[in-house]
């Protein structure tokens, strides 16, 4: 009998593409919950594949009842609201939203008995935070330094999966995925709103100057569908309890980002320095050391970050 798989915002961006991958990957009993009808159309591919709920994680009955509808034996918990940047202007609701949900699943799994569903936490690398130089590459035992409401909520989530394992054997595995991109990716995210404001450039629809925040932030970028592709070896193999981080290894900074992307397109743009897009404190360089998943699992990241690039464009020529 196929295993039934729940995944947690499962028209988001990540979300989408591990649901394509699973089935892919020949998964059959897929359930996944959305919140807002319009993140569905990321799931267009899959729709007809895979059982759609939409729930609100953050209400208790409604989680439980999900639970108690489903059993499922394998959970990718995604749903959270991700934006490091945007945390500094709503903290309180991203805080209360990405804890509360997770403690709702939790209580679900534990009070259905659910002692054998392996879940799968999404936390991030945005825990490590401000990491002193001679720390990189950052490995699971760097130390935490949030400098954002959104990694405060992730690293309470990744706190909580740890004393659920501990205290109620519950099945828990912690990914923590550093900067991942590429079609889909909302424009609130640094690389997808360049992408599409250099197409909305191409197309006339916005005057060819690019406001843009810090450029001189290092970041380790990874393709999603090679992020996903690690969630899916971590429900197989992680080490409950354990925590795992997932990224490329390389750190490049915006401006090289943002410049070759710009070498994609046949636009002249001029670069235009914006305060507001600036965050209150920032993190100069996130770099990840992915030995641990890759001795256990073998995984290595294989989409380059030009190809990223090229379809993160082509993904918004075509919507726009």
């Amino acid at each position: 009998m196929d295993k039934k798989i729940l995944i947690t915002g499962a028209s988001g961006f990540a979300g989408s593409h591990l649901a394509e991958y699973l089935i892919d990957n020949n998964k059959k009993n897929i359930f996944g919950t959305y919140y807002k009808d319009k993140g569905i159309e990321n799931l267009e591919k899959v729709k007809n594949k895979i059982n759609l709920f939409k729930v609100d994680l953050t209400n208790e009955t409604e989680t439980k009842d999900l639970i108690e509808k489903i059993k499922p034996d394998e959970i990718y918990h995604l749903a959270a609201f991700a934006s490091a940047a945007g945390s500094f202007s709503t903290p309180g609701k991203i805080v209360i939203n990405n804890i509360s949900s997770q403690i709702n699943l939790f209580e679900a799994i534990k009070n259905n008995n659910l002692k054998a569903t392996r879940i799968l936490i999404i936390s991030s690398a945005e825990v490590y935070g401000d990491v002193d130089p001679k720390d990189l590459p950052i490995d699971e035992n760097t130390k935490f330094n949030p400098t954002n409401p959104y990694a405060v909520s992730k690293l309470t989530q990744d706190f909580l999966g740890r004393q659920y394992f501990m205290a109620d054997n519950l099945k828990v595995i912690i990914a923590r995925p550093f900067n991942h991109i590429g079609p889909r990716q909302s424009p609130d995210f640094v690389v997808s709103s360049f992408a599409k404001k250099i197409v909305e450039i191409e197309k006339g629809k916005r005057e060819p100057v690019l406001p843009v925040g810090n450029l001189e932030a290092k970041r380790d970028f990874t393709n999603v569908k090679d992020v996903v592709r690690a969630y899916q070896l971590l429900m197989e193999r992680g080490k409950e309890g354990e925590a795992y981080n997932i990224g490329s290894g390389v750190s490049y900074k915006i401006s090289d980002i943002l410049n070759k992307l710009l070498s994609y397109s046949k636009v002249k743009v001029s670069i235009k320095q914006d305060k507001s897009l600036f965050r209150p404190i920032d993190n100069p360089n996130l770099i990840c050391d992915y030995v641990k998943l890759k001795k256990l699992t073998g995984w290595e990241p294989k989409i380059k970050i030009d190809k990223t690039l090229k379809d993160t464009l082509d993904y918004w020529r075509n919507i726009i």
